[in-house]
């Protein structure tokens, strides 16, 4: 009955889906949750304010195949989106930039300093906060000690539990001092939100004469993962299976669960029109929570009385009923028993694993989308 079974129906799952289908494949949908759309789900709270259920997320991108392709399903809010740190009650633009330098010095020091950095990296230059502890210059040392404390080190303990030194540099490496006078967070052509949300994107995505969705099925309601063959509905399916699931989690666990950090969102309703007057604020050296999110001013939504915040609180992926893995944290152990998951999977040549769960690893929405649409040219090969 069908060609293609797609097991998720986030970014990953539904660009798969899409692209198959145009190609003439009955495909199959398997979601677990009650809702398509993954992490990126949005819906109106029952404030009628749109909220993102599983925290903010904010697309941008370089790539214009993957804006082409997500335009065919959405119009854009386009933005470019900014974030503050509060730093003992003080706002400070981040990532750290020659706005943030200024901030921070007076203009003679600042601008002094300001030189000193394009000199040694070049102006417009990303410069991982590690990298930059390293300098010996003892004036570059102490903008590096002051953003590694007052930016950097409570903020990373608190959304990874470990010390900046114990992380990957491939997560520290995404924490960069800006050698510009760019307040973006991010510097990508495209940014923004789509119009009508992230679910009304989806929904037109997964809407094909092709394509059936199941929601409230987990694909182990219906599906086996043998050592030589796959089972759907007991049957031996031949067709393509796209898992982007937890990996660990298809095979129960059987190594040892990997360790993911989570987070618990807590959600509160103002009767005013604004609680902090932008969309973003880090806590980078108090409270318990990251940050906090006020939706309305990443939505522009203006057709809703009051407002809505989400505070983000990490802790430690158990597996929990209701938990859910967010972030893989990266060692070369965890990687290994990764490695360990993925070979049982070696036999079946039919199954392609795609996403932050089933690759253990992170990817912003528009590199997950490209790795989709890679994925679909060559099963379509």
């Amino acid at each position: 009955m069908y060609d293609s079974v797609i097991i998720g129906s986030g970014a990953a799952g539904s660009t798969v889906a899409r692209k198959l289908a145009e190609s003439g494949k009955n495909v199959l949908v398997l979601e677990k949750r009650p809702h398509i759309g993954g992490n990126c789900y949005d819906r109106p709270d029952a404030y009628g304010i749109v909220i993102h259920e599983y925290g903010p997320h904010i697309f941008h991108t370089n790539e214009e195949e993957v804006f082409r392709f997500l335009s065919e399903f959405t119009e854009w809010r386009l933005f470019g989106h900014e974030v503050v740190a509060n730093v003992h009650g003080t706002p400070l633009p981040v990532p750290f930039n020659l706005n943030t330098l200024h901030k921070v010095y007076g203009k003679e020091k600042a601008d002094r300093l300001e030189a000193l950095l394009v000199d040694e990296y070049g102006a417009g230059s990303r410069v991982p906060i590690m990298e930059l502890k390293k300098n010996k210059n003892p004036e570059i040392e102490a903008i590096a000690d002051y953003v590694y404390e007052n930016i950097f080190l409570h903020y990373t303990m608190k959304q990874w539990g470990q010390t900046p030194e114990e992380i990957d540099p491939e997560v520290t490496g995404r924490v960069p001092v800006l050698l510009s006078y760019d307040n973006r967070y991010f510097q990508d052509k495209y940014q923004g939100m789509p119009k009508d949300g992230y679910t009304a994107m989806f929904e037109k995505m997964l809407a094909h004469q092709n394509i059936t969705v199941e929601t409230h099925t987990g694909c182990k309601d219906c599906m086996a993962f043998l050592e030589n063959k796959v089972l759907y509905k007991g049957i031996e399916f031949t067709g393509d299976v796209v898992y982007t699931g937890a990996l660990d989690e298809l095979f129960d666990c059987e190594y040892g669960r990997l360790p993911y950090r989570s987070l618990d969102f807590r959600f509160e309703h103002f009767a005013q029109d604004s609680f902090q007057g932008r969309s973003v604020v880090n806590y980078t050296v108090s409270e318990d929570f990251t940050r906090i999110t006020e939706f309305k001013y990443l939505t522009g939504q203006t057709d809703a009385h009051g407002t809505t915040i989400v505070k983000e609180y990490p802790f430690s992926y158990t597996g929990a009923e209701g938990e859910i893995p967010y972030y893989a944290i990266l060692n070369d152990e965890n990687r290994a028993l990764y490695e360990k998951y993925k070979a049982k999977l070696a036999p079946l040549k039919n199954v392609y694993l795609l996403g932050r769960l089933a690759e253990y690893k992170y990817y912003n929405i528009d590199a997950i989308v490209k790795e989709a649409l890679k994925l679909s040219d060559t099963i379509r090969r």
